[in-house]
Parts: structure tokens; C-alpha cells; sequence
């Protein structure tokens, strides 16, 4: 007996052997040798030519058709993955082996039918001969499906064990109850059914339970009265809380400070949000290329289990140059510096010079690791030309203060000085302001990166005087508000739902002073553009001078109503959704002079592992001009910067966007892709978005094929990626 595993194809080749350095009395062997190979196959018959190419045949025709008829619920799951499908285009299929398979094809169809709910079927297979030039035999199976399974009892439990906090223990069970996807009534498929299963589970492994798992699990079908009764039981494993944060492959930068960056609740209940929220102030803070949380599982005591933290370090300094585009300031490029312990002092300091059609930028930020408390130092500075409404004006900020951010809410308060000059036929005077602000951002959404629902708000309040050209007294005020209401649920044929919404953004500020005060430009307000008032170009709706210029406004106002639902096709559920959308905003001088420019328009969104990407179609009603507007991240972010390096790229990319968040159970991922300069700074696909932080976080470029590249070859190989992408 010969096994199948001695028997193999080879190739013959003639004996040349290579010598690892060949000499020159060698060279004339081996073209000797070459030239004999080369002769050989070109003495070869047209027979022997030909026999390779005789090995080659053409397909075959099919040995049968196959049709399926069926409701369009259960036509396409029986024609992808019915067995019959593999056999259709063997060359010598005998009449007995297709009526074999046929025999087997009625357990087949049944088998494919069970697992969407259908298990009391009428099936009808029948084979006839065609005649050419179709196929010789003809199959089609017709199937009534007959009606299919609903559930009627679900029985969702905890194993027994010990709890130190059994009313916390019976409110994790409650809340999986509540969430769970297939509720009495609820059609019953196998996908459905696997899909609640993971679901349960993962809702007990995010909080408290990481290492929970399936005890056991039962699906009880009664075929003739088309009920099905389930039971999961879960295994919760023992409650965990957060212990000390470890933090290892530090060498250049104190751990301790990576502590006091990170901010992990010591000491509370474990929460997988908690700790990805950790892990990406990591991620942005700069001084990291890579970060990768874990929960040590394996602690002896699960009430202070350790969390490691192991770390790439980034480098000391670095120089990155870039260049990008956006529909608002077109064609941009950039050069930025930043070093991450200043001498004498430690503080990070990052400059950056920004060209665009619209604005030249030289700025520079430096910012002090957190206190123990959570509060930070931080100053910059920013001179740029900037296009604002009808003038070119050049202005310089200058600012300094403290800043905290916790979980929901980040507070600011700084003082602030401006000068501007303005350039232009019947300019503006030059002006100078020095104010003392404050800024607080409450942000209570679902998700950082795609909310469906929750709200924010972000009120700045600041106080100051003109310094020029004469001095006087004035405050302002900008309030942010955006908030999703529900709006149906769309369910897909497989089962998967997910929430259409209506998203509600308000926009309100006002500059209060004289008649006569000279408030610098930067202090007013201007709207239009992609996260504002869409169908109108960047900062193109404001205030009109004595002369009819365009220029910034005292007041402000900027309303959106949109209406986002998820796409499906070929009833699955995909990652995109649809939007129609109206915003108006108005900017003027005086209150009573408010009178709004309206867009309109369409759009998609993609649920990108780095935020929703955002492309929208509008229409100016007043302009009546059609524009493109693309984004990337949620268009809620904070009212104001620590730095106006913060603002300056805010100008060109206003949106905020996250890291991808969960690996899988306890364990958590994320590279620092994000940050000016990093491992992998450039961006190119297809555009640059600027990501911003609200927490006093500077504008970062993304690159997302390299980010992958970057986990690739850092912590854990593979895996991280896998959940990013």
C-alpha cells in the first residue's frame, strides 16, 4: 500500500552545482553548463512541447442546473450554501451519484432551513432532462418553508458562588436581561440565537466579570407548535477591581507621570471602558508610540488586580512634515517639532509652522504633566495671516493656564491676550484685548467616536478689556449644545437591528461692549463650513461693516436638525448610514440683525474603526451653490482649546476622533497612531484629517495603513490590528 502523503510531482534539472564564490577558471564551466540547459529545450519535439499545454483543458460544462424556489427570506441562504451547489460542475457525474445527491440534498435543505427558524418544511426536488445546449439534467427545488419559530421563554441565569456584593451581582444579571436581543416573540435563527448568547456575555466581561464565560446553553424547538424555549446559564467568575497600574518599557520618561496621565480608578469596579479611556490618554499624550493595557487576570487577589501598562516609548524629539487637503482650507502642508522633556524644566513643547490657502500659522504649545489632583500648566503662542470674511488680518494669541479633564467633563480657565490687524480697502482698526476665560465641556454620550444617543454641553465665559485703540470693558459668551433623540429601530432579514436617531445642534455666543470698542477679530464670531452650517464655504457667513465687507460678528447663532438612519443591503446590516440634515446660522452685529443662511442637503456615514467618516452633499438656499463636505469624528468637541495651536488646527480639521476600543474579553489595544510626528506621522489615505482632543491635546495627524503596520510589529502581533481594522 502506497499513502497518499509518499506520492509527489518533482522536476529534473541538470547537475550545475554552485560554488558560494565562484573563481574565474569556474566561469567557463558554468556557462558550460547554462548554454547545454538552454540547447536541451530547444531540441525538444513539438510533441514534448505540447504535452504541458494538453494538460490544460477548458471548463467543463455543468453536469446539471440548479433553481431554487423559495421565499426571498430563505431562497438566498439555500442557494449559497445548499452542498448540491459543489457538485454542478463535476465532468463525470454518473446518474446514480446525482440521485444520491438529490436523496441528500432534502436533509441538506432541511438542515439550512432549521437554522432560520423553519423546521417543519415542505421540500419538492425534481430532476428532468434538458436538451442542449443546456446542461443534460435540469434540478429545482421548491420549498415552503411553512411558518417559522418564535421564542416564547428565555431563561437567563448566574451560576452560584460567593459575592461580596450580591445586589451588584443580581444587577449585572438584571441588566443582561434587559438587553437581551431575543426577547419572547423574537423570531428564532441560529444567528440570532448565537448572536444573544455573545452579547449576554459580553455585557458581563466589560464590567466586573472579565473572565466570565457559557456554563451552558439550550435551545428547545417544538417543531409542530413553532415555539422555542431558551436557557443560557452564565459562569460569572469571581468580581474584579482595579489595582495599581504597572507600567513597564518605560525608560526615558517617569512612570509616574504616565500614572498621573492615564488616571486609572484605582480601586474601583473593573470597567472596560474605563480602561480603554486610560489606555488613549496614553495613546495621545504624546511621550508613547504604542500602548497596550491589559488586566492582570491572574492576580492572586481579583479585588486589586494589577493593570499592566507596557509601553513603546516615543522619542525625545521630532520633525515631521506633512501635507494634506480638506474642503475647507484646500491644499495644506506643515512642518512640526516637538520635544517631550524641555530642558530645566520638563515641560513638552511642541511648534509648528502650517501653510493653506486661507491661513499661514507659526505657533508654539508647551504643556506640564498632570498634578496628583489632575491639573496641569500649560501657555502657547500662535501668529498667523488668516483670510477672515473680506480682509486678510494678521493677529497673535498669547495665553496661559490650567487645565483638567476627567472622565465626562474637562475644565479650563486661562488669561488670554489678542492682536489684530486687519488689511483691506476701509479695514477695521487695529485692536488689542486682554480677558480672563474659563471653559467647561460635559460630554454624556454613548460612545466617543459614533454616538447614537446621549448629550453635551460646552459653555466658555470670558471677561476682558481693549487694550487699542482705546480701552473698554467686555465679556463673551459660547455655548455649545448637541444631543440624539431616538427614532425606530432598522432590522436587517438576519436579525441584526440597529437605532435610527435624530441628531439636535445649537450653537449660541455673544461678544457684549460699546458701540465704539474695537473688539479684536479673533474674539468674534464667523460660521459656515463642514461642522457648522453646510452648503456654505469655511467661515463664510458673518457680520457686515459700515462699507458691506464681511467681517466677524458680535452675535452668533447656528441650529442643525439631522436625521441619520442605518443602511442595509441584501439584508445584512452594513457599517454605513444615511442622513438628510437642514442647519441654518446667522452672525451679525446686533441681535435683531440675525438672519440665517439655510442648507440642505444628503449624506453618508461610515463607521470607521477611527471614527465616523462623514461625506454630505448640500445646498446653500442663499448662495445657491451645491457643495461637497467630507469629516472625520463626531462633530461635538470642546468650545476652546488650551492653545491656540489647538484652535489653528481645529480651523482645518474641527473634528475630534478616538482609538478603536476592545480587543476581546479583559484586554484592551491601541497604538498611538495619533500624535505629531509618532512612529508613522504622515497621512495620505486619502486625505489629512486633524484629530483633536478636548483635553488640552493637540492636533494629530492619521495614517491608518501604518497604524497597522505599528501594532504589527508591537504589542500583542496581529491581534490589535484585527480590532482596528
Amino acid at each position: 500500500m502506497i499513502s497518499s502523503s509518499s506520492v509527489s510531482a518533482s522536476r529534473v534539472h541538470a547537475p550545475c552545482k554552485a560554488q558560494p564564490h565562484p573563481t574565474p577558471t569556474l566561469w567557463s564551466a558554468l556557462l558550460l553548463c547554462g548554454a547545454l540547459v538552454l540547447q536541451g529545450c530547444s531540441v525538444l519535439s513539438p510533441r514534448q512541447e505540447a504535452e504541458p499545454a494538453a494538460a490544460v483543458t477548458t471548463e467543463d460544462q455543468p453536469a446539471f442546473s440548479l433553481e431554487v424556489k423559495a421565499p426571498d427570506s430563505v431562497r438566498d441562504t439555500l442557494e449559497r450554501h445548499l452542498e448540491l451547489q459543489r457538485f454542478r460542475l463535476l465532468p463525470d457525474l454518473q446518474n446514480e451519484e446525482l440521485r444520491r445527491l438529490l436523496h441528500a440534498a432534502d436533509a441538506n435543505a432541511r438542515e439550512l432551513l432549521g437554522t432560520l427558524g423553519y423546521f417543519a418544511p415542505t421540500i419538492a426536488i425534481e430532476l428532468r432532462e434538458a436538451a442542449a445546449p443546456q446542461p443534460p439534467y435540469a434540478v429545482t427545488i421548491t420549498v415552503e418553508p411553512g411558518p417559522q419559530t418564535r421564542v416564547t421563554q428565555a431563561d437567563i441565569r448566574l451560576t452560584e458562588g460567593a459575592e461580596t456584593e450580591p445586589d451588584a451581582r443580581v444587577r449585572q444579571l438584571q441588566r443582561v436581561k434587559s438587553n437581551w436581543s431575543l426577547p419572547a416573540g423574537s423570531p428564532f435563527t441560529q444567528g440570532a440565537w448565537s448572536e444573544a448568547k455573545s452579547s449576554g456575555l459580553r455585557q458581563l466581561q466589560v464590567r466586573r466579570y472579565p473572565t466570565a464565560s457559557i456554563a451552558s446553553s439550550r435551545a428547545e424547538v417544538d417543531a409542530d407548535t413553532h415555539e422555542a424555549k431558551l436557557a443560557v446559564t452564565y459562569d460569572p467568575g469571581p468580581p474584579y477591581r482595579f489595582g495599581p497600574l504597572q507600567v513597564r518599557g518605560s525608560q526615558r520618561y517617569d512612570p509616574d507621570g504616565a500614572r498621573r496621565l492615564a488616571r486609572l480608578p484605582t480601586g474601583s469596579v473593573y470597567d472596560e471602558a474605563e480602561m480603554l479611556d486610560a489606555q488613549q490618554r496614553l495613546a495621545n499624550s504624546g511621550y508613547y508610540d504604542a500602548v497596550f493595557l491589559t488586566l492582570d487576570t491572574e492576580s492572586p487577589d481579583p479585588q486589586a488586580a494589577p493593570v499592566i501598562a507596557q509601553v513603546r516609548e516615543a522619542k525625545l524629539q521630532k520633525l515631521v512634515f506633512g501635507a494634506g487637503l480638506s474642503t475647507d482650507s484646500g491644499p495644506r502642508l506643515s512642518i512640526d517639532h516637538s520635544h517631550n522633556q524641555w530642558p530645566t524644566h520638563g515641560w513638552r513643547a511642541v511648534n509648528k509652522l502650517s501653510l493653506d490657502k486661507n491661513a499661514q500659522q507659526l505657533g508654539t504649545g508647551w504643556t506640564a504633566l498632570p498634578n496628583d489632583n489632575g491639573w496641569r500648566w500649560f501657555t502657547s503662542a500662535l501668529a498667523q495671516r488668516q483670510q477672515t470674511g473680506d480682509y486678510d488680518v494678521n493677529s497673535v494669541e498669547v495665553l496661559g493656564g490650567r487645565s483638567k479633564s476627567t472622565k465626562n467633563i474637562d475644565r479650563t480657565y486661562f488669561l488670554r491676550y489678542d492682536t489684530t490687524r486687519a488689511q483691506g480697502l476701509n479695514a477695521p482698526a487695529d485692536s488689542a484685548a486682554l480677558s480672563a476665560n474659563y471653559g467647561w465641556t460635559g460630554r454624556y454620550f454613548n460612545s466617543k467616536t459614533a454616538p447614537t444617543r446621549g448629550w453635551g454641553i460646552a459653555v466658555e465665559l470670558g471677561a476682558g478689556m481693549t487694550l487699542r485703540p482705546e480701552r473698554n470693558p467686555f465679556t463673551r459668551t459660547l455655548v455649545r449644545w448637541q444631543s440624539f433623540f431616538p427614532a425606530g429601530r432598522v432590522e436587517a432579514d438576519n436579525g441584526v437591528a440597529r437605532a435610527a436617531r435624530i441628531s439636535v445642534r445649537t450653537e449660541v455666543g455673544a461678544v457684549l461692549a460699546r458701540d465704539s470698542a474695537e473688539i479684536p477679530v479673533t474674539q468674534l464670531f464667523l460660521t459656515g463650513g463642514d461642522t457648522t452650517v453646510r452648503g456654505y464655504s469655511y467661515r463664510s457667513i458673518g457680520a457686515r461693516t459700515q462699507n458691506n465687507q464681511l467681517y466677524g460678528g458680535r452675535y452668533m447663532g447656528v441650529a442643525s436638525v439631522e436625521w441619520q438612519r442605518p443602511i442595509t443591503y441584501r439584508g445584512n446590516m452594513t457599517d454605513w448610514e444615511n442622513t438628510l440634515f437642514v442647519d441654518a446660522g446667522a452672525v451679525a452685529d446686533r441681535a435683531g440683525d440675525l438672519d440665517p443662511r439655510v442648507g440642505v442637503g444628503t449624506g453618508v456615514r461610515w463607521r470607521s474603526p477611527v471614527g465616523p467618516l462623514q461625506a454630505d452633499l448640500a445646498w446653500g438656499v442663499q448662495s445657491k451653490q451645491l457643495r461637497l463636505h467630507l469629516r472625520l469624528g463626531p462633530t461635538f468637541r470642546c468650545l476652546r482649546s488650551t492653545s491656540p495651536l489647538v484652535r489653528a488646527a481645529r480651523a482645518a480639521r474641527p473634528a475630534p476622533t478616538s482609538l478603536p476600543a476592545p480587543l476581546h474579553r479583559h484586554r484592551a489595544a491601541a497604538v498611538r497612531c495619533v500624535g505629531w510626528g509618532g512612529r508613522y506621522p504622515h497621512c495620505s489615505w486619502p486625505l489629512r484629517w486633524q484629530a483633536l482632543g478636548c483635553g488640552g491635546g493637540l492636533a494629530r495627524p492619521l495614517h491608518w495603513p501604518r497604524c497597522c503596520s505599528a501594532l504589527r510589529s508591537g504589542y500583542p502581533p496581529g491581534k490589535a490590528c484585527k480590532a482596528a481594522m
